[in-house]
């Protein structure tokens, strides 16, 4: 393992709300990557099963035949839907992968402006590749290569923006990450109206849109970010000693743990559109919603809860009574357990014309976003806190490894939809995020103190 560092100058000059302005391109720039990705992520299982994968469709995808054999020689014969599932769940899982590679790109090989630019540009083709069949899985591969190159070359930059010491830094990544949010909520939106007027290549097309807006920000604001771009020198190897390997052990251990939360939460952004699309009542006097306007809830939710759960654990902080890290984990999964068993008594509750009421899916989202509150936060804090210095980004690499197994198997458990009822379906999921609840407990009871 190798550690590498770059001195780099925080820009100077023209400032924003007392924040450098660079802090205000990379916002926008993530914002504008977040609408065209959940964007198009929001259409992407509906699209393939009521379009793409059917007759007249899937014949002229270019290579789907032999990757669809590859996937039924391991999963055995896939319907049209159980196959969409699974696609997803690797597109997902990929995504959450490549950063790794995007990581080594920008700090070794292309530095992190040109790492980033190149990402920008990849999703775009990816995009347009998007509003043709032939082209689909050469979509899906430049939107994964391309988000990798991205996301792992911004964030690092908001911290090169600040003096070391500088105490605005806590509070420009919160900034950042309600740019995340902010996409999360606006592109589900936006894509699902686009969807249900025009059709999928428009909603797909306004995806494209949004990343070149995106990339345009981040060339147009090259000036008001860090200035050095050039490769990090490789350093000498460290050498980790026995705590510290302990330490990155227990992290390895996490991982698959981990996965677990990410099993239900995926199926959020797979199967879940075909539930909510067959069980759910969209009709409101008369105009029928866009079934992935749901999905924009996962990035209001957030929004509305985490004033009171700071409020909250800040009050049990006073008392003495604040969870760890293991227990907020553990909570998280407990509550997002809750919720997707929720979904599973969706049936107890029929209107007239024989589908569960809006509210009751607005309730999940609602208590499946508090639930990601306790655990995603907590879990990366986790990571940063206890990993040895000379490893931390390379252990942070690691953790997005949790969402790609959980993607993986999410993806196979989608199959699953056309075999169960609706109630055993997400019960299972259910079971899933609970035993990783329970895992987290217990593991945090024998290492308390430790670490």
């Amino acid at each position: 393992m190798t550690t590498a560092a770059v001195a780099l100058a925080p820009p100077q000059g023209r400032t924003v709300f007392g924040h450098p302005r660079g802090l205000a391109v990379l916002g926008l720039t993530e914002l504008w990557d977040r609408i065209s990705f959940h964007g198009m992520q929001a259409v992407l299982v509906l699209f393939m099963v009521d379009q793409l994968l059917r007759p007249g469709h899937v014949e002229h995808i270019i290579g789907f035949a032999p990757i669809r054999a590859a996937l039924e020689g391991v999963t055995g014969r896939l319907s049209n839907q159980a196959l969409a599932s699974q696609i997803f769940g690797l597109y997902v899982g990929l995504v959450a992968a490549t950063p790794m590679l995007g990581g080594y790109l920008g700090d070794r090989v292309l530095g992190r402006a040109r790492t980033v630019i190149l990402g920008g540009l990849l999703m775009t083709a990816g995009h347009v590749c998007m509003a043709f069949d032939p082209s689909f899985l050469l979509a899906l591969a430049l939107l994964i290569l391309g988000a990798g190159c991205l996301r792992a070359n911004l964030s690092p930059q908001i911290g090169e923006l600040y003096p070391p010491d500088d105490r605005r830094r806590d509070t420009a990544f919160q900034l950042y990450a309600s740019m995340i949010n902010l996409g999360a909520f606006i592109a589900p939106l936006v894509s699902g109206a686009l969807a249900q007027a025009w059709g999928w290549h428009a909603s797909f097309g306004f995806a494209g849109f949004g990343m070149l807006i995106g990339l345009l920000v981040y060339v147009g604001g090259r000036r008001d970010l860090p200035a050095a771009d050039a490769r990090a020198p490789r350093g000498e190897e460290v050498r980790l000693d026995s705590a510290q390997r302990r330490m990155v052990l227990l992290l390895l251990l996490l991982v698959p743990v981990a996965s677990m939360f990410w099993v239900a939460q995926s199926q959020v952004w797979n199967t879940y559109n075909l539930w909510a699309r067959d069980h759910i009542e969209l009709d409101i006097g008369g105009w029928t919603m866009p079934v992935v306007w749901l999905q924009s809830l996962d990035g209001l939710a957030p929004f509305a809860l985490l004033p009171p759960v700071l409020l909250f654990w800040a009050w049990q902080a006073r008392r003495g009574a604040e969870p760890g890290s293991f227990a907020k984990m553990a909570i998280g999964c407990a509550i997002f357990a809750a919720g997707t068993a929720w979904l599973a008594g969706a049936g107890l509750v029929l209107d007239a014309h024989g589908r569960t009421p809006l509210w009751w899916a607005v309730a999940f989202h609602v208590s499946s976003n508090l639930g990601w509150l306790y655990f995603v936060p907590s879990c990366t804090a986790l990571f940063v806190r206890i990993a040895p210095r000379s490893v931390s980004g390379l252990m942070i690499g690691v953790l997005s490894l949790s969402v790609t197994l959980g993607s993986f198997i999410s993806g196979r458990l989608g199959g699953l939809y056309e075999t169960l009822d609706p109630a055993r379906f997400w019960l299972i999921h259910a079971a899933v995020v609970a035993s990783g609840g329970a895992l987290f407990y217990l593991i945090g009871k024998n290492v308390r103190g430790r670490y």
